[in-house]
């Protein structure tokens, strides 16, 4: 048999069982453990397909790994099963497969947890690889060492290298003459800056926010219009291309947020200081200005380099406080705001856009970083007001540069976010697990409209299911990436989208700037050029979903560490998976999810109907079904593996 090869992203789930995606088949291709070589999950790989000894599924085995995605694998030293035996390191990474040997270290290293890198592997199949520690991060279990291990597992780092560090220092004591160059424009750095500092102005943040990225300004015109500014700190003045501060920013991609700290795409003298549109101080910005009528229909629309000033620091419950008591400072203008956000809003949902919103868990630590109150994040209307204007911003850049482009001859070269339409197959999918939830979900093969899943999800508003039927629609959808190639936002419902608005913590929006500030200028940019902001488009869509897989490790921990001493409570939850083996219960205050194992529910024999959902007695004929609302005791909660286990009352 001529065996044929490809190359792509390896899975390994389970125990160790490798799975291969390919493009035009259906079904992915499986890698038996002892056919892995030294692939990890996802490594990139060549595979060649296999002769298969069944019928049943396509297998394969790796060839070669042609990128490793673990320079450096984090995890706890363990003892070996047998006395005498080798230390090993058992990964915190579930779906790393293997436990590298650890020759030559101490026993007091038992319990500790460090960074290994790989130093030998054989070649035999099912053999284990030789690692040398190169980092001991701190004893296991402890708040400071846990974080540590969840930055240095996603490949980021607190801490900038000491030439960012004196740039960036550099850059903030010359901060006087920079603001005078960007005001006189003495420089040829940027065109002359409008100056907004008459205008009303403030930001509206969390309360404890430190860099504020965005600010919005207001103020009447005649015949019943406003112009209301969103105006963005202007990085793209202070870090230039290529600049030390630039690479370590596109190195970094994103700002991370765990559950007790912010590692910063930027220096904190930059993000929080000098770039930051801090209250009472002039700063320089990159705005979208629009005027719109009573309608909240945009009738002009302006963009450029600015300068402002901040009158006031809001936190979103503070401007939720003086709207709903209809008096405080500023309240004429957070009034006008809010009119018009709520009128942007209705036009964005009847065009199509999905109103995605799940509520978001946060943590009260003591000093040691221990939780001790978890509860889920208020969304106010401020909030949301925030959120339309910002879009606002975003989808008219976009849209902006692309008729600007045409109308003089040029591509559009631009960063979008991009979101696909979802996968037909997934769409099917979807519909037979809302049908069995007892819900109307109109598709027409495999594809769904918009006002459809808005129909659902307005359906679903307040009910015990409403946060499962979300996230399960969710993952139905395409992943929003950011590209150069321009197909539109699906779950917006969006043509033209960018991320304009968040320069300080997300390189994209930095890149975005830069290109605006070219389209405006008319300054060509070449192919070659378009290529580069290509790969790094891809680039800072794999340094998202790191971030975010960081970023929802560190609330996991926590979850679990917060429910350590309630073994033996009882809670409310909501069943948000049936399988063969148990189903799995989400409590309701901490969204913490568990298990209630099938061999533990000892009053009947279950069996798992899966196309049903949910799992049957034989002698009651009961039933528990995804979505269900139960009672559950929590009877065992492992920090170490990061799970919960419960028991049905």
């Amino acid at each position: 048999m001529i065996s044929k090869t490809h190359e792509g992203v390896l899975m390994v789930r389970g125990k160790g069982v490798g799975f291969f995606s390919l493009p035009d088949s259906d079904q992915d291709i499986l890698i038996p453990n002892d056919s892995l070589g030294h692939a990890l999950d996802g490594d990139i790989v060549e595979i060649e397909l296999t002769e298969n000894t069944s019928e049943d599924r396509q297998t394969g085995r790796v060839l070669r790994v042609i990128e490793s995605n673990h320079e450096k694998i984090v995890g706890v030293v363990i003892k070996s099963e047998t006395p005498n035996g080798p230390l090993f390191l058992k990964p915190d990474n579930h779906r790393i497969h293997i436990k590298p040997i650890l020759p030559n270290i101490d026993k007091d290293k038992v319990g500790m947890k460090v960074a290994v890198k790989i130093t030998d592997w054989e070649a035999k199949p099912l053999s284990l690889p030789t690692a040398k520690i190169v980092e001991v991060i701190g004893k296991a279990g402890e708040h400071e060492t846990e974080m540590q291990a969840i930055i240095k597992a996603g490949g980021f780092a607190e801490n900038f290298p000491p030439e960012v560090s004196i740039m960036a220092q550099k850059l903030h004591e010359k901060r006087d003459q920079i603001f005078t160059n960007a005001k006189a424009d003495t420089t040829g750095h940027s065109p002359t800056r409008l100056d907004f500092r008459d205008r009303v102005t403030f930001t509206i943040d969390p309360a404890d926010a430190k860099d504020f990225d965005d600010a919005l300004s207001v103020q009447n015109l005649p015949d019943g219009q406003v112009e209301i500014g969103i105006h963005i700190a202007d990085v793209s003045y202070y870090v230039t291309p290529n600049d030390p501060i630039d690479n370590e920013a596109r190195e970094r991609g994103t700002s991370i947020y765990l559950v007790d700290r912010v590692i910063p795409m930027l220096p904190e003298i930059l993000s929080n200081d000098l770039c930051s549109l801090k209250p009472k101080e002039d700063r320089l910005a990159f705005s979208a200005v629009f005027t719109l009528n009573n309608e909240s229909k945009i009738v002009d629309e302006w963009y450029g380099q600015t300068i402002i000033h901040s009158d006031h620091r809001f936190s979103y419950e503070e401007a939720q406080k003086i709207i709903d008591n209809q008096k405080g400072d500023y309240f004429p203008q957070l009034d006008l705001l809010m009119k018009h956000s709520r009128k942007l809003r209705d036009k964005r949902y009847k065009s199509g856009a999905i109103a995605f919103e799940q509520p978001e868990v946060r943590f009260e630590l003591d000093e040691k970083g221990k939780p001790i109150k978890a509860y889920t994040k208020e969304r106010t209307e401020t909030m949301m007001m925030i959120e339309d204007y910002m879009l606002l911003a975003n989808q008219r850049v976009s849209k902006h540069i692309y008729k600007l482009a045409k109308s003089r001859g040029r591509d559009a070269a631009f960063i979008y976010r991009v979101h696909d339409a979802p996968d037909p197959d997934r769409i099917e999918e979807l519909a037979i697990f809302i049908h069995a939830l007892g819900y109307e979900f109109k598709t027409e093969k495999g594809t769904v409209s918009a006002k459809n899943i808005n129909n659902l999800l307005e359906e679903i508003t307040g009910k015990p299911e409403e946060n499962l039927i979300k996230t399960a629609t969710i993952r139905s959808m395409a992943k929003a990436v950011y590209s150069t190639k321009n197909i539109g936002h699906f779950g917006l419902a969006f043509k033209y989208y960018t991320h304009f608005t968040s320069p300080i913590r997300r390189y994209p929006d930095l890149m975005v700037h830069r290109l605006l500030r070219k389209h405006l200028d008319n300054y060509p940019i070449s192919g070659k050029e378009v290529a580069r902001y290509e790969k790094l488009a891809v680039q800072c869509s794999e340094k998202e979903v790191e971030a975010v897989r960081a970023e929802r490790e560190s609330i996991k921990y926590k979850q679990v560490e917060f429910m350590l001493d309630k073994v033996g409570q009882v809670f409310d939850g909501v069943i948000t998976g049936v399988t063969d083996w148990g189903i799995y219960v989400q409590e309701k205050e901490t969204q913490a999810e568990g298990m209630v194992r099938l061999s533990s529910m000892r009053q009947d024999f279950f069996t798992h109907h899966a196309s049903k959902f949910h799992i049957k007695g034989q002698r009651t004929g009961n039933t528990f079904t995804l979505g269900d609302e139960v009672r559950v005791k929590l009877i065992k909660a492992d920090l170490e593996a990061r799970q919960l286990d419960f028991a049905l009352l």
